[in-house]
């Protein structure tokens, strides 16, 4: 198993965005369901916003659309409803307040994505505090987040080099169907031996298994290891440390994306 001792410390990140009107704040959020989850998504194909507010209890989903917002829900195992896990009342709230931090949100979208990827890379590169750029004297919003340090892992030791992928999520989703854990998230990791090659032989995957967040690894039978210049654990071991890394650990523009989230939706502490 890693060691998640070798990580990098927390850091505390000031990020400064013009976020304009922040209409879900001013609305009461029912206060019996808990702190929510939030993330939120752009298709820039389809110019369609995605907004996912979880709680312990279930989840709301809700999409934008050429008629207004549309919305499903999840229950407590994580299907797909149309049935509230709340009571009227509280699902009456949390769909006004969700909805209008939809509307927000999308009114900000592409340009705070980009905003929330430069952010993201100053703190990378060391920094402590960004700040937008704006025209003309705003109204601007100051987000504090806690940012999780990475794992420290090597580089790629073995011969030729590799990448990894995500693979189709299945019940028995291993390239062989040989494994009989369900998977979450699976990724596949390619080998080629050559040097400018694309990777594109499997030598490993790794998955999460449903409602954990500790990856599971396996290598692909029938790989000549002594080509792949590591043996078959010290690969898994290092394939382990890349699925934390990219897959479970938060990142930058990720905690910080939820921070602008918890601000425009007004459960930021600050309001």
């Amino acid at each position: 198993m890693t060691d998640m001792s070798l990580r990098l410390p927390t850091t505390r990140f000031r990020a400064v965005f013009a976020l304009g009107t922040r209409r879900a704040a001013s609305l009461p959020l029912p206060t019996t369901l808990g702190a929510p989850n939030l993330f939120a998504e752009w298709d820039d194909e389809t110019e369609q916003s995605t907004l996912y507010v979880g709680f312990g209890t279930g989840q709301i989903h809700l999409d934008t659309a050429p008629t207004g917002i549309e919305h499903h829900f999840h229950d407590l195992s994580g299907d797909d409803t149309d049935v509230s896990p709340w009571n009227g009342d509280d699902t009456r709230q949390l769909l006004d307040w969700s909805s209008a931090l939809l509307s927000d949100f999308h009114q900000l979208v592409p340009d705070l994505l980009d905003d929330v990827d430069d952010a993201a890379a100053w703190h990378d590169a060391g920094l402590t505090l960004w700040v937008c750029e704006v025209e003309e004297p705003t109204q601007l919003d100051l987000i504090e987040v806690d940012i999780e340090g990475e794992l420290l892992t090597l580089p790629w030791l073995g011969a030729g080099h590799v990448e990894h992928d995500h693979v189709e999520e299945s019940a028995h989703g291993a390239l062989d169907h040989g494994v009989d854990d369900d998977r979450e998230h699976p990724i596949a990791l390619l080998w080629t031996a050559a040097a400018d090659g694309t990777p594109d032989s499997p030598i490993a995957e790794a998955w999460l298994r449903p409602g954990t967040e500790q990856p599971v690894t396996r290598a692909v039978p029938g790989v000549d290891w002594a080509a792949v210049g590591m043996p078959a654990d010290e690969v898994l071991s290092w394939l382990e440390g890349i699925y934390l890394n990219h897959h479970v650990l938060p990142d930058p523009a990720g905690t910080i994306l939820t921070g602008v989230l918890e601000r425009l939706g007004g459960i930021d502490g600050t309001d």
